[in-house]
C-alpha cells in the first residue's frame, strides 16, 4: 500500500461507514504537499461528491487568519500587543465585567480592573466569551436582547467580559474585536485587509466571507447529528454581514488553508511571497499568556458543542493553542492548531516539519465520529513520513 492509500484509508472508511457525511484533507512537509483529497459526500439530500475542491465553512480556524493580519500591523508599527487597544478601538472603553444577575435577572456589570490589549485578545485572556460555552454568556443574551455572534450584527460585540483581562484564558469573540482593531489602523474592512496581504498572496483564491457564484456550486452543506443520524441543513453565515466575523466568518478549501498552514511552517514565506517576518512567527507559535492555561470548554448548548476537555498544560499562542507533550498521533509538543465549529481541524508541527488539514460538516462541535477520523488521519500521516 502506498502512503497516500494509506493516508486516505480512515478517511474512506469513516465516510463509507456513515460515521461523516463526508470529508477533504491535506498534509504537507517542507518540502511540499503530500496529499490532498476527498470521500463521500457533500450533502447527504443529494448525494453530490465531496471531492479536493469542496467549499467548507472554516469557522474558528479564521483565527489564525486574522491574527496574521493584526501580527502583520504589529510588524509595521501600527498595533502594539500590549497597551490599552481602546486608544484604537475607542468601542473598547465601553467593556464591563459581568458579576452576575440581580433578583429580577438583571445583568450586574463593573469597569474591568485593567484595559483590553491585543495580546489578551489573540489569546483569547481578554475575558471575552461565546454563549455556546457560558452559560452566564447566554443568559445576559437573553436577558438583553443582545443577538449572538453567528448573527455578524456589531451589537453581537457588546457583551460583557466574564472576568478581567489577562486573569484567565475563557475561548470567545477576542480576535472578532482584533479584527476590528486591524480595520481601524489599517483604514479597510477586513476582508478587504485580509484579500490584498493575505489570501491573495498566497493565492487562496475559494477563501473569503462570501460564497461567490464558483464557491456555491462546490459548497458542502453543515449536516446536523440527531437521533435519526446526520441530516442536511440550509446553516450558512449572512452574505452581507455588518461586519466581517475574524474570529468565524470565512470560507474556503483544505487545500487553500493549507497554503496558510504551510506559510507558517516555512516561517512565514511561500511561493516567494513574505507574508510575515521569520521573528514574527518564531513569537507567534510560543506561549504568549504567561502561567494561564486553557480551561475546559464545557457545553451551553448540545446542538452546537460538545464538551472539550483541554490536557492539563495547554496554551495559547498568538493564535492557535499549543500542546504540551507529544500527541498519541505523533505530533510534537509544542506544535500549534485549532479547528472549526463544524469538525474542521488543522495543526502545525515545527519540529517535525509537516501540517494537515481536515474538514467535514458536521454539527455539534467536537463530535466523536469526526474527531476518530481526523485522528486516523494524522495518524496516518506521521506514520508516512
Amino acid at each position: 500500500m502506498s502512503d497516500t492509500d494509506r493516508i486516505a484509508a480512515p478517511l474512506r472508511r469513516a465516510a463509507e461507514a456513515g460515521d461523516i457525511p463526508g470529508v477533504v484533507a491535506a498534509a504537507a512537509t517542507a518540502d511540499g504537499v503530500i496529499f490532498e483529497g476527498g470521500f463521500g459526500t457533500r450533502d447527504l439530500a443529494t448525494g453530490a461528491p465531496m471531492t479536493a475542491d469542496t467549499v467548507v465553512w472554516i469557522a474558528s480556524m479564521t483565527k489564525a487568519v486574522t491574527g496574521a493580519c493584526a501580527m502583520q500591523l504589529v510588524e509595521r508599527g501600527k498595533l502594539a500587543l500590549d497597551g490599552d487597544l481602546s486608544r484604537t478601538v475607542p468601542e473598547l472603553a465601553q467593556v464591563r465585567v459581568l458579576e452576575g444577575f440581580d433578583a429580577k435577572g438583571a445583568p450586574i456589570l463593573r469597569t474591568p480592573r485593567r484595559p483590553v490589549t491585543l495580546r489578551h485578545l489573540l489569546t483569547h485572556t481578554a475575558g471575552f466569551t461565546y454563549d455556546m460555552w457560558n452559560p452566564d454568556n447566554a443568559r445576559y443574551l437573553e436577558a438583553t436582547g443582545t443577538p449572538g455572534i453567528i448573527t455578524c450584527r456589531n451589537a453581537a460585540l457588546t457583551t460583557p467580559l466574564v472576568a478581567d483581562p489577562g486573569e484567565r484564558w475563557e475561548y470567545g469573540i477576542g480576535i472578532d474585536w482584533a479584527g476590528k482593531a486591524v480595520e481601524a489602523v489599517s483604514g479597510q474592512t477586513l476582508d478587504r485587509y485580509m484579500q490584498e496581504n493575505i489570501l491573495g498572496p498566497l493565492g487562496m483564491a475559494d477563501t473569503g466571507f462570501r460564497i461567490g457564484p464558483a464557491q456555491r456550486t462546490r459548497l458542502a452543506k453543515i449536516h446536523a447529528r440527531t437521533e435519526d443520524g446526520l441530516v442536511s441543513t440550509d446553516t450558512e453565515l449572512p452574505q452581507d454581514p455588518e461586519f466581517h466575523m475574524g474570529g468565524g466568518g470565512l470560507y474556503s478549501t483544505v487545500g487553500d488553508y493549507l497554503k496558510f498552514t504551510r506559510m507558517i511552517l516555512a516561517g512565514g514565506t511561500l511561493g516567494g511571497m513574505q507574508i510575515l517576518k521569520p521573528e514574527t512567527v518564531s513569537m507567534m507559535w510560543i506561549n504568549a499568556m504567561g502561567e494561564v492555561s486553557c480551561r475546559p470548554m464545557k457545553t451551553a448548548n448540545p446542538a452546537l458543542s460538545n464538551d472539550v476537555d483541554f490536557i492539563d498544560g495547554w496554551k495559547w499562542g498568538l493564535s492557535w493553542a499549543i500542546n504540551p507533550q507529544r500527541l498519541p498521533t505523533g505530533r510534537s509538543a509544542g506544535s500549534l492548531a485549532w479547528a472549526g465549529l463544524a469538525n474542521s481541524y488543522y495543526w502545525i508541527d515545527p519540529a517535525r516539519k509537516v501540517t494537515g488539514v481536515y474538514a467535514t460538516q458536521v454539527l455539534p462541535f467536537f463530535d466523536a465520529k469526526a474527531v476518530a477520523a481526523f485522528e486516523g488521519f494524522e495518524t496516518a500521516v506521521y506514520e508516512s513520513l
